[in-house]
C-alpha cells in the first residue's frame, strides 16, 4: 500500500506543452520613472534657485522707481558695502585692481550693463569713485540698484 506518483497523459505520445508561451518583445515605454525623476528635479531647482542669487548684505536706498527687464545673461553686479569693501558679484576685489578686474570682465562679456548696489549709509564720493571706475573699466550702462516702495518726489507717497 504505498502511495506513487502517476504522470498524467499517458505515455508514448506527443506532450503537450503547458507553460509560457513565446511571446513578441513588448514595443511600449513605461513613463512613470521618467515623470517620477522630473518631479524631483522640479522641486530641486524650485527650491535652488532662489538660493542662487547674489547675497551680500547691504541695506539699499528706497527710491520710487521701477525695475529695470531682465536678460538672458547674468547681470554683473558691483557691492560697496557700508564699510567700504567693493565686491564684483560674491568677491571681494581691492579698489587698486578694480579697474583692471573689470576690463578682464568686460572683454569677456556681450553686454556692457552692470548694476551697481551700494550702501545707503555710503557717501556719495564713495559711490561716485566707483561709478568712474566702472566707466573706467568698460561698462558705460550703470544701473543704480535700490529697493522699492521709497517716498516719490511727487509728493506721494
Amino acid at each position: 500500500m504505498g502511495a506513487g506518483v502517476m504522470k498524467s497523459g499517458g505515455g508514448g505520445g506527443k506532450r503537450r506543452r503547458r507553460g509560457r508561451r513565446k511571446s513578441a518583445p513588448m514595443a511600449e515605454i513605461n513613463v512613470t520613472p521618467f515623470v517620477d525623476v522630473m518631479l524631483v528635479l522640479l522641486i530641486i531647482f524650485m527650491v535652488a534657485a532662489p538660493l542662487l542669487t547674489v547675497g551680500v548684505p547691504v541695506e539699499l536706498p528706497k527710491t520710487a522707481a521701477q525695475a529695470l527687464p531682465q536678460d538672458t545673461e547674468e547681470p554683473l553686479t558691483v557691492t560697496l558695502a557700508s564699510d567700504g569693501t567693493v565686491l564684483i558679484q560674491a568677491t571681494e576685489v581691492p579698489r587698486d585692481d578694480l579697474v583692471n578686474r573689470l576690463r578682464a570682465i568686460a572683454a569677456e562679456r556681450s553686454d556692457d550693463r552692470v548694476y551697481l548696489r551700494a550702501d545707503g549709509t555710503v557717501p556719495y564720493e564713495s559711490v561716485a569713485q566707483i561709478m568712474g571706475a566702472l566707466n573706467a573699466g568698460g561698462f558705460s550702462s550703470i544701473g543704480l540698484v535700490t529697493d522699492v516702495g521709497g517716498p516719490g518726489l511727487d509728493g506721494q507717497d
